[in-house]
């Protein structure tokens, strides 16, 4: 199977993540096999409980170790990509009738809803939209937050498509420079920043003020400008335009603070739950980061 049909994702079954590939010219799921386990039983090391399953399937004779496809997912643990055995719809229906759970039958019309509604996406994108807007009024951001996260989302794609154009093709990179906007502009990296609200593998952006992401999209326009203007070529070349144009979001941070005689970088997140040993990075790091600044104007 070629991945390049692949658009890999991460959907949600009762609060957990089930990471899926969608191909869309079979127009078919691919689920982690593991990860279903881990929604469906108890099982401390769903990995674990996988393998002897596997194993006992195979002594039985039955044929669904013959339909495993094992494509790169991204870890759970430590974010890089990892081969991982997935079955697509049909299989994790079989998969399931060897697990007892009580959440078999909600698990099966979960796998129904979601086929389908990918399948109409294909044929209507605006569903899509329509989705994603639901999922955050869902979850209690309103319609101009809303509206800003989905134009920053469009923003951030023309920005990746200059870098691309200006030489940058590896994921590391696109973390490297999107570090350099962040840093220039709030004083932390994207890992800090979580840190900072208390948040891991969610997205940083979904757990922002609109004040928030409103400087973080000024930053990438304006790298994305400059980038077009100065037509940098590799990694190195790009940070230094990527540091400019998070230094524009930054003044423009610098002047709203001065106005509102506070910082306008929160630490409160969207979550309804709260991580243990979580919001390590405390306000002492912004202090500093605003005495360097303060020392190199």
């Amino acid at each position: 199977m070629e991945n390049s049909k692949l658009e890999t994702i991460s959907n949600l079954f009762e609060d957990s993540e089930i990471r899926s590939a969608w191909d869309s010219e079979k127009e078919e799921y691919y689920f982690s096999v593991v990860d279903v386990i881990g929604a469906l039983t108890d099982s401390n090391i769903p990995r674990n409980y996988w393998s002897d399953l596997k194993r006992k399937l195979k002594q039985e004779g039955s044929q669904l170790n013959e339909n495993i496809v094992q494509l790169k997912m991204k870890s759970q643990k430590d974010g890089k990509n990892y081969l991982t055995d997935t079955l697509d719809t049909k299989g994790i229906l079989r998969l399931i009738e060897s697990i007892p759970s009580p959440k078999a039958e909600p698990f099966k019309l979960w796998l129904a809803k979601m086929g389908n509604d990918r399948i109409d996406e294909v044929f209507d994108p605006e569903i899509a939209i329509n989705r994603a807007v639901d999922y955050y009024r869902s979850r209690g951001y309103d319609d101009n937050w809303i509206k800003a996260r989905m134009t920053g989302v469009v923003d951030r794609r023309k920005l990746t498509d200059v870098w691309k154009e200006n030489g940058i093709t590896k994921n590391f990179e696109y973390a490297v420079l999107t570090n350099e906007i962040y840093q220039a502009w709030s004083g932390m990296k994207a890992s800090e920043y979580k840190d900072f609200k208390g948040i891991r593998k969610e997205s940083l952006r979904d757990n922002m003020t609109d004040i928030e992401v409103a400087l973080t999209d000024l930053g990438e326009i304006a790298t994305r400008e400059l980038a077009r203007k100065h037509k940098p070529y590799g990694l190195e070349q790009n940070k230094e335009i990527a540091k400019r144009g998070g230094k524009i979001a930054k003044n423009t941070r610098d002047n709203l603070e001065e106005e509102l005689g506070e910082s306008v970088i929160s630490s409160k997140n969207a979550l309804s739950y709260k991580y243990l040993n979580s919001n390590k990075l405390n306000k002492k790091k912004l202090a500093k980061g605003k005495e360097n600044d303060n020392n190199t104007k």
